[in-house]
């Protein structure tokens, strides 16, 4: 999600699809959309088809690695949140963001 330096969404974006088990993510093919969007800030967020919502040590690294390209351009990653069959787990809840 893009959002405005209101935090109110500029718009919604599905960027990448997976397989049962891995997606490819490519931080730079998000950093070009928020440029488009002029977004001030953007929340993550994506399923496990596991059913398990703990994120993985990808999906820790792949975030940080967004949130280091975002803030090249003036970007703040607000939260990435992994989705499972019965929760959510929230990074920024965590204390990872």
């Amino acid at each position: 999600m893009y959002l405005d330096s209101q935090h109110r969404l500029i718009r919604y974006q599905p960027h990448f699809y997976g397989t049962i088990d891995s997606a490819s993510v490519y931080p730079r093919e998000l950093v070009k959309s928020a440029i488009e969007y002029n977004a001030a800030a953007v929340i993550l967020a994506h399923n496990h088809p596991s059913g398990v919502a703990e994120p993985s040590q990808a999906d820790r690294q792949i975030t940080e690695q967004v949130r280091k390209a975002m803030s090249l351009i003036g970007v703040r990653v607000l939260d990435h949140m992994v989705v499972g069959d019965s929760e959510v787990v929230s990074f920024a809840e965590r204390g990872w963001l």
